[in-house]
């Protein structure tokens, strides 16, 4: 199921559950773009602990961030 289909996410910050490889292969096999920084572009941000300069540049564009138990609920993993 490609229920990330069209949406640039940019992951950003330290996760519990996935490694960083982790999380971009599944936002692929899901349709989704992992993207490297926030642009115009980016559909979301998963912002786990630490999160830096990545989440300010995100809020700052008014870009919806969402948590990693956030992300394992639409993904269907939590």
């Amino acid at each position: 199921e490609q229920i990330l289909a069209g949406q640039t996410i940019v992951v950003t910050g330290t996760l519990n559950h996935y490694s960083r490889e982790e999380i971009e292969k599944l936002i692929a096999e899901l349709g989704g773009r992992p993207g490297k920084s926030i642009s115009k572009q980016t559909s979301f941000v998963v912002a786990g602990e630490k999160a830096g300069s990545k989440l300010a540049k995100a809020q700052a564009a008014g870009v919806k961030v969402i948590t990693e138990d956030e992300f394992r609920k639409l993904v269907g993993e939590a």
